[in-house]
């Protein structure tokens, strides 16, 4: 019979312990999830991400034979729910759902951000790439693009387009186009639904929306469409033209959707999640592009290369606008 001695047992439970947590993540990430799902949107119900997270959790619940719960933490520019989910635990159970603002515009447009939304998070998968739209009130004499480009140009100053808040992309959507027109315009920012109520009262003249908040009342005719934000069209509005196409080569901005989870969440668990999400978007695709989505997803590396692009463009058109938020 052998028996261990004192110094024997002290020499080995060090590397028993260091082998148990290196085998942790893995089976953490085999059993995944366990317990309900927290997944955090950083802004109110109802809105583009709200959607989107409440369709894809969904879709994830059923998969796993889990409960996916989207909690609500709106304010700040979307600030509040992501540094909520920057200081929650890394293991998977605290997931965010966010948008081009909180991740790739907000660090240069807060001057006293906690938090560096592209190393303090991980990048899991993009959800959705959403188009904003430009529309107009149906009482502007414009048809179309080329029409509201010259009317503009002809009223330097005495249009207003109404945001869903300094420095979001829908502000700066209206300031790059101005800019490239080399007219004026004067910018409205509201809290959230609030632009676009006003646009449909007529008391502002135009905005730039995402498709899905505005879709309904571009086919109901209380909108008119102009054109698109986007690189390419969008299989939501397949017959309206891209600003870039209509004589403003490179322009794109936007809004696009995709989740993210702490920094130091175990690989296997995002990657499980990954995989998870680029399964069950293909039975959403006709609704999301109904809605005014495009789906997207792919490698958690590739989102990620995406997010840190859109944050060094973005910061160029911040700083050109002279937006800033203390």
């Amino acid at each position: 019979m052998f028996r261990f001695t004192k110094p024997i047992v002290r020499a080995i439970a060090p590397a028993m312990i260091a082998a148990t947590a290196a085998l942790t993540p893995q089976v953490h990430a085999a059993d995944y999830p366990t317990k309900p799902v927290r997944v955090v949107v950083a802004f109110t119900p109802g809105g583009t991400t709200d959607i989107l997270a409440r369709n894809v959790s969904q879709q994830l619940a059923q998969r796993f034979k889990q409960s996916f719960v989207v909690d609500n933490r709106p304010g700040a520019g979307g600030n509040i729910g992501t540094e909520f989910v920057v200081r929650a635990p890394a293991d998977g159970y605290t997931l965010l759902v966010n948008s081009v603002g909180p991740i790739s515009i907000n660090q240069t447009l807060y001057k006293r951000l906690s938090y560096d939304p592209l190393t303090d998070l991980v990048p899991v998968v993009q959800i959705a790439d959403v188009p904003n739209v430009l529309v107009v009130h149906p009482s502007l004499p414009v048809k179309n693009l080329d029409e509201f480009v010259a009317y503009l140009k002809a009223n330097p100053g005495k249009l207003n387009y109404s945001s869903t808040g300094v420095g979001t992309s829908s502000h700066l959507s209206g300031f790059m186009l101005t800019e490239r027109i080399g007219a004026s315009a004067t910018h409205i920012p509201y809290k959230g639904a609030d632009a676009l109520n006003d646009l449909l009262s007529g008391r502002v003249q135009f905005m730039f929306a995402t498709i899905p908040s505005v879709i309904s009342h571009i086919q109901g005719g209380k909108l008119r469409a102009l054109a698109v934000t986007s690189a390419k069209r969008s299989r939501s509005l397949p017959d309206l033209p891209t600003v870039a196409e209509k004589g403003f080569p490179g322009f794109e901005a936007g809004s696009w959707f995709g989740f993210f989870a702490p920094k130091g969440t175990p690989e296997a668990v995002v990657m499980k999640i990954n995989r998870a999400v680029n399964e069950v978007l293909p039975s959403l695709q006709a609704q999301m592009i109904r809605e005014g989505a495009d789906p997207v997803g792919g490698t958690p590396q590739q989102f990620g290369k995406f997010t840190r692009a859109e944050y060094e463009k973005w910061k160029l058109v911040v700083r050109a606008s002279g937006a800033s938020v203390d």
